[in-house]
């Protein structure tokens, strides 16, 4: 089985490739040196060379804030990127899995969005990640749709990493308390994502670790599990202006992993004590 990770040198990717390790699989970790995802013919060529079974697709352009006064780029990364892969997924019968976002929805929900609940996202991220969504959609058959929100992992910059720099320097923090999600671990993610790639079991999935908190909460549990004695201070939304809007509520409902039978992701707060030992 031939397995293509975008995104390798990522976050998530990075942590992906350490699952498939342990799979009996020829692993092809992409960079952006190695392939401009946003080059058509580039990413055509590249898979009628490799001929892989699998597309994991984690590489985006993530940064909610520069997204808005950079729209193209964040287009072509999101959009036009995901669209060519899901074309050569497509074309050579391969599987693919996209890592998609909570911020596909406008964040006024009440309870947790089900994978069915309407899409409306508020910011340029969101808008074009869910172009993605659509064009996995529109080309490949034998596609999956991860959403994911407030990831966290050893490789890269996280809202656990921030926290713990600022509570050692400051020893005071301001942490927004009307924001609501689900953390997620990335190791947790990458193995629910090599579990999935090896079924039939196509569509939209929603997965996080499980349980919701706000920033603030989140901000006060990884002082707690890190034995620090940081002052916590609840902000607003308001208070804290960024250029891209943020969802209010982000939870997502985990529904179809049970239902499919599939291995749920732990509480969040274990997944951060899992987290801490490992970046020790």
């Amino acid at each position: 089985m031939r397995v293509v990770v975008t995104g390798a040198n990522g976050q998530l990717g990075k942590d992906v490739l350490k699952v498939l390790t342990s799979c009996d699989c020829e692993v092809y970790p992409i960079t952006r040196e190695i392939l401009d995802i946003t080059d058509e013919q580039s990413v055509l060529a590249y898979m009628d060379k490799i001929q892989p079974n699998i597309i994991l697709h984690g590489a985006a352009y993530t940064n909610v804030d520069a997204a808005e006064s950079d729209q193209e780029t964040a287009y072509k990364v999101n959009a036009l990127g995901t669209k060519y892969l899901a074309q050569a997924a497509g074309k050579l019968g391969a599987k693919i899995l996209y890592i998609s976002t909570d911020y596909v929805f406008n964040g006024t929900a009440t309870e947790p969005y089900e994978t069915e609940s309407p899409t409306n996202p508020i910011g340029v991220y969101g808008q074009t990640k869910l172009e993605g969504e659509k064009f996995v959609q529109e080309y490949a058959e034998k596609f999956f749709i991860v959403r994911t929100a407030w990831v966290f992992g050893v490789h890269g910059n996280n809202f656990v990493k921030t926290m713990m720099r600022l509570g050692k320097d400051r020893g005071e923090v301001g942490v927004v308390h009307d924001q609501i999600g689900s953390p997620t671990y990335t190791v947790d993610l990458a193995h629910f994502m090599v579990e999935l790639m090896k079924t039939e079991k196509y569509g939209i999935y929603h997965a996080t670790n499980d349980g919701q908190c706000s920033w603030y909460e989140f901000a006060l549990e990884i002082f707690k599990q890190t034995r620090r004695n940081v002052k916590v201070t609840p902000l607003t939304t308001n208070e804290f202006p960024r250029p891209a809007k943020r969802p209010k509520y982000s939870v997502l409902s985990k529904k179809k992993i049970k239902e499919e039978g599939l291995t749920p992701l732990k509480n969040w707060k274990e997944a951060l004590s899992t987290y801490l030992k490992e970046l020790n």
